[in-house]
């Protein structure tokens, strides 16, 4: 006896929603993926070339060491915080906000440390702020 056979159906694989899938991935890790770029900065301190023009015998200087530390006119602050520097520039300087103020700081200072005593001389009221510089290097 014989028994009929029924035709077997094409069995196709539609690829259509499996690209999909894998783009939809692909788009997902490529935006969670958080890229790290290295950077590092390379700076050169400037250099001046001009001479010194204070002409007034009275000047302000903030020495500022590497590890933060003030002193000024040469005699070291017991701390390092902006209202101690505020209370020394305060009692030398009095009511004389026209006088130069010159900032020293050590290569390695901490940056803050500068841009403290930069704040507290500007509020102030000092006009006249230098940075000492050193001269470039003969060649």
């Amino acid at each position: 006896m014989k028994f009929p056979r029924q035709r077997a159906e094409e069995v196709n694989v539609n690829l259509t929603p499996l690209i999909d899938v894998v783009f939809l991935l692909l788009i997902f890790f490529m935006v969670s993926t958080t890229f790290t770029k290295e950077t590092h900065l390379e700076v050169d301190l400037p250099e001046a070339n001009g001479d010194a023009t204070v002409s007034e015998e009275q000047i302000l200087e903030i020495l500022i060491t590497d590890e933060g530390h003030y002193s000024v006119n040469g005699k070291p602050l017991v701390n390092t915080q902006a209202e101690t520097l505020r209370l020394a520039l305060k009692e030398l300087a009095g009511d004389k906000r026209d006088l130069p103020l010159i900032i020293t700081a050590d290569a390695k200072t901490p940056h803050q440390s500068v841009v403290t005593a930069m704040d507290v001389s500007g509020r102030l009221g000092f006009e006249k702020l230098s940075i000492t510089t050193r001269e470039p290097a003969s060649e």
